[in-house]
């Protein structure tokens, strides 16, 4: 009685929330509609026509609970020509097995857009999966222009449910930068100057400032004196991390990437494109805080103010009305407990396995060249998508173009990837398919083997990252920087724009398998077909 309840309740939040839900008590499968639309969007007080998923920003939420499917129709209903037309969707963190690689939505690695007027249903069985994700276009830069949402998959066993009493969908908290032009006239810009993008105004649950412009109402987070709550803070940027901290308050992180953790307190911490933390925080008198969100986007832009950047964290009781305390940036110096990503420990511990195979990825950008590199190589997608190759039988090294940047490896095997970025970008570099073990972090020289933090971002600098994951699953898993390139248009999301000229990479694991472990669906192998016969205008 206890479980049929739950999904009535999550059936209707998530219909009073913006998604078509058509779920039932008796069957464990949610069925999503998302159409994907042009239209107005200001999260700032400026006006531009956005890419959205059920006419919002951020896009209607999904919301499930462990074991269930979802199952999720888009329909591409876009018809501004001055942004892409086609699109594909990823849902970021959810891990599909081999027989189901083919719903992973990567352009040109595991799938091909689809067009205007036309839909795709994602069949996404979530297992024992739990936690914080998101979903977003995989298509170019395309979800800079607003299609990204986010996916909680709630644990009715939640091992850590005796640390918090509200975890519901007011407890969702997203960041994300925000670009006042269209991805497509600022990546001309990118590769025309080789000068990043740089966002206009960072956005705390869809609200932000910038200079010069209108006084958007900050968004109030309503919390009640007594009550202890999840917040569940996911990073929708397109490249921006966030320097975040609450006035007065700490924060016990008990989530990384849908990974429990042992409760870990802190007052600050740095979250990446990508990345997803939850914590439980709400302990201090009846009144307003800032929840500070400072942005480090770049400085190129004369719009962008870090400090404008923020949310108000409300008391029951207190007035509706900002902080009087002054913004900062929250916690410096020796009041600063920085959440840092080696200290954090899973609840449930997974030893990583010993490597069998030894990669470097030496990230680099040439000079006078808007082309990211791995190991001297800049990704570009082949007009077929890997996955197609290999269920053509096309499975070894001598059918992939250097430029395809296709690492083979065995089926089950344990792989070792260690990071140099002698520029220090700070790329978050995100797998695709199933977590790694971060076995050294960037900015510690702990090597962790026993109990290492599992995620599936995780960040490079000027220090060495080291990453394990295992190649149990057969098929193409894209592991790039998020953003990405697709015969001259971009397909990755973390560091979007870096993505976008070439800094990606796919891990074929076992492909000589994928044609008996892979067996696609009438509509997935037609999409190829349909999106090769469009326009160029229409892909």
């Amino acid at each position: 009685m206890h479980l049929s309840t739950s999904f009535l309740l999550l059936a209707l939040l998530n219909s009073v929330r913006g998604a078509t839900v058509l779920a039932s008590a008796a069957k464990p499968t949610q069925f999503i509609t998302l159409d994907i639309v042009n239209g107005p969007v200001a999260p700032d007080g400026f006006t531009r026509i956005g890419v959205l998923a059920n006419g919002t920003f951020p896009g209607a939420p999904i919301v499930a609970t462990k074991g269930q499917t979802l199952v999720v129709k888009v329909n591409n209903k876009l018809t501004d020509n001055t942004m892409r037309l086609s699109t594909s969707i990823n849902f970021d963190g959810v891990f599909l097995d081999s027989d189901n690689i083919f719903n992973d939505g990567t352009a040109f690695v595991t799938t091909c857009p689809f067009g205007p007027g036309e839909s795709y249903t994602y069949t996404l069985p979530l297992g024992n999966q739990t936690g914080s994700f998101w979903y977003h276009s995989q298509l170019g830069v395309q979800y800079s222009d607003g299609l990204r949402g986010t996916l909680i998959i709630y644990d009715p066993d939640d091992p850590l449910a005796h640390l918090y009493d509200i975890d519901d969908a007011s407890t969702v908290l997203t960041l994300a930068d925000w670009l006042h032009n269209t991805s497509t006239s600022a990546l001309t810009s990118y590769l025309a100057t080789q000068i990043n993008p740089v966002p206009d105004s960072g956005l705390f649950n869809a609200r932000g400032r910038y200079n010069g412009g209108p006084e958007v109402e900050y968004a109030a987070v309503s919390v009640s004196q007594g009550k202890r709550y999840r917040f569940r803070l996911i990073n929708i940027s397109v490249r921006s991390n966030f320097v975040v901290s609450i006035d007065n308050h700490t924060m016990t992180v008990i989530e990384a990437d849908g990974i429990a953790t042992e409760p870990h307190e802190v007052n600050i911490l740095v979250i990446h494109a990508g990345q997803r933390y939850s914590f439980v925080t709400a302990n201090q008198a009846v009144g307003n805080y800032w929840i500070n969100a400072f942005i480090n986007g770049g400085t190129r832009n004369p719009n962008l103010n870090s400090t404008l950047s923020r949310g108000i964290l409300r008391y029951e009781g207190a007035p509706d009305e900002e902080p009087q305390t002054p913004m900062t940036a929250g916690p410096t110096g020796a009041d600063a407990v920085l959440l840092n990503e080696w200290e954090l420990v899973p609840l449930a511990p997974i030893p990583a396995p010993e490597p069998d195979f030894n990669l470097t990825f030496r990230t680099f950008m040439p000079e006078g060249v808007t082309a990211w590199q791995i190991n001297n190589v800049s990704y570009i997608p082949p007009s077929e998508p890997t996955l197609v190759k290999a269920l053509h039988g096309e499975t070894e090294q001598m059918d992939f173009n250097k430029t395809e940047n296709t690492f083979l490896f065995p089926a089950n095997k344990t792989i070792q990837v260690e990071f140099i970025d002698p520029i220090n970008e700070g790329h978050p570099f995100h797998l695709h398919g199933m977590n790694f073990w971060v076995i050294k972090s960037n900015g510690s020289d702990v090597i962790d083997t026993v109990n290492p933090i599992r995620r599936d971002v995780s960040i490079t600098g000027n220090g060495t990252t080291i990453l394990r994951f295992r190649t149990d699953k057969p098929g193409p898993w894209s592991l790039k920087s998020t953003l990405a390139v697709d015969n001259g248009k971009l397909t990755d999301p973390l560091v979007l724009y870096h993505f976008a000229v070439g800094l990606g990479s796919v891990i074929g694991a076992g492909l000589d398998k994928v044609e008996k472990a892979v067996h696609p669906t009438k509509a997935w192998e037609q999409l190829c077909p349909a999106y090769d016969a469009l326009p160029p205008s229409e892909q």
